[in-house]
């Protein structure tokens, strides 16, 4: 072999260049830098305005009558929402999975698009179709089920905007399960019902806890579609990230701020949570 060659097949150089101090370090920095800047100065700046005047002002600004109602609002439209994901996004993934039929590629990527249009267009959509105006909404209004600018128009919105979380978390798990025991519960006589209870429904269940609480997390946050239906009544069908956007029209920025620390620490709470069942999936992957 000649030098030139041994020089070529020898490591050492890209050793070298690798082990330099100012790639690792620029690099490392610059992600440091920028994290900085969009999330850690931000985060700073509401945990100073809503913590500013001390615990007890924090408090205030939450326990407020009109703040703890839109609070509550929230929270309990974020779990009647999960709830329905989590069944209908389950079973959604499932028949994408396991039953082929015409235009099912069409459907999944439809399934994809709360993700692309703007939020805002959702609402719109909503209110073309269930407005009091509208001849689906007329009809509905005159049965005495009013849809718009009441809590099923916030349904609605939150329902579309986190549809995809849970079918996107169980539809790759689904793809990954083996058939071969389903196949083998329903040689020993097993329905199809029992079969998805006992076979299918254990291996999918962390993924269908782990999509669940994505959606819980944004539905927690979700401001443009809900401000168009919603109607915004204080105390009815006033929400959180709507309450946060009023405050801060009427110049009370500890009231915003103390509202927003109190949604994001719950959705970073949920965000530990995804990740901690997520290690422990792979650490189970590992360990089999």
């Amino acid at each position: 072999m000649s030098a030139e060659q041994t020089h070529l097949n020898d490591p050492a150089p890209l050793a070298t260049r690798s082990a330099s101090p100012w790639g690792r370090w620029g690099i490392r920095s610059a992600a440091v830098i920028y994290l900085g800047f969009i999330v850690v100065l931000p985060l700073s700046a509401i945990l100073r305005n809503g913590l500013g005047g001390g615990l007890a002002a924090f408090w205030s600004d939450i326990l407020n009558p009109t703040a703890f109602a839109a609070l509550k609002l929230t929270l309990t439209m974020a779990v009647i929402v999960t709830l329905i994901n989590a069944v209908m996004g389950t079973l959604t993934a499932y028949v994408l999975v396991r039953y082929p039929f015409p235009g099912r590629g069409l459907f999944n990527t439809i399934i994809d698009m709360p993700f692309a249009i703007p939020t805002l267009v959702t609402g719109v959509m909503l209110v073309a179709l269930y407005g009091p105006q509208r001849t689906l909404g007329a009809w509905l209004t005159s049965h005495g089920i009013q849809v718009i600018f009441a809590t099923p128009g916030v349904v609605l919105a939150l329902l579309v905007i986190t549809y995809p979380f849970v079918i996107r978390t169980v539809q790759p798990v689904l793809m990954e399960t083996e058939r071969g025991q389903e196949e083998a519960a329903y040689t020993l006589g097993a329905s199809k019902w029992t079969t998805f209870r006992r076979v299918v429904l254990p291996a999918i269940s962390p993924a269908i806890i782990t999509g669940s609480l994505l959606s819980f997390a944004r539905a927690l946050g979700e401001f443009g579609s809900v401000v168009v239906v919603a109607g915004n009544i204080p105390g009815r069908t006033l929400t959180a990230p709507v309450y946060v956007y009023g405050q801060i029209e009427s110049q009370n920025q500890r009231g915003a701020s103390s509202m927003s620390i109190l949604l994001l620490g719950l959705s970073f709470a949920l965000i530990l949570l995804v990740e901690w069942m997520q290690s422990r999936k792979d650490t189970g992957h590992v360990a089999i």
